[in-house]
């Protein structure tokens, strides 16, 4: 199959995922490495988007439309590069009108493929390029550092973590990894009272 070129200018996301046992302990993780709130805690929605054939996964590309602080954002991710972070091209722009975005998308082929939920919190450290995100999912709670790879490397020792630990998969694949672990039977990683 012919991949697209991404171009050599794109930006790139740079981060890594760390699991945590809970929202408090994430907390007092941060605060003891001298993070402050950036955005309050606020719901998060997501719809994966892909074209009969599963084009985009089977190339590791991503198609996202996302409801958060009331904005509507739409995501392309390339596919992930090699190395001991999640690094992979990201282009996004805040979308005006949800269901007309969805309806243009749904026009030239895509579908929704994949819902998930989340709770996201943004902490920072003043000066510093890199951001903390803490996400509660219906499957379990993690730390998102994202910046510059050494500033991840340097944040993740600072807050007692090492890189054995982190995680570059989706949550997409993690889902699917939740749900045979834990004989769930479920399409979307959604809240309960959303599904």
């Amino acid at each position: 199959m012919h991949q697209p070129s991404h171009g050599p200018d794109l930006p790139r996301e740079i981060e890594v995922k760390l699991a945590v046992s809970s929202a408090e302990a994430a907390l007092q993780t941060l605060d003891r490495a001298g993070f402050a709130p950036l955005h309050e805690r606020a719901f998060e929605s997501n719809v994966l988007l892909d074209n009969a054939g599963g084009d985009l996964l089977h190339s590791r590309r991503l198609l996202r439309l996302r409801e958060f602080r009331n904005e509507t954002i739409l995501t392309f991710k390339g596919p992930p590069e090699p190395g001991r972070h999640k690094t992979r091209p990201e282009v996004e722009t805040c979308v005006a009108d949800r269901a007309a975005m969805l309806g243009i998308l749904n026009g030239l082929g895509y579908a929704s493929t994949f819902r998930y939920e989340k709770y996201r919190t943004t902490f920072q450290r003043e000066g510093e390029p890199g951001l903390a995100v803490l996400d509660e999912t219906p499957i379990g709670v993690f730390l998102e550092l994202e910046g510059p790879s050494e500033w991840i490397d340097e944040t993740a020792v600072k807050m007692g973590f090492s890189p054995e630990q982190y995680i570059l998969k989706s949550y997409g694949s993690l889902f699917r990894e939740y749900c045979d672990a834990n004989g769930w039977h479920s399409q979307d990683m959604v809240f309960p009272e959303s599904a």
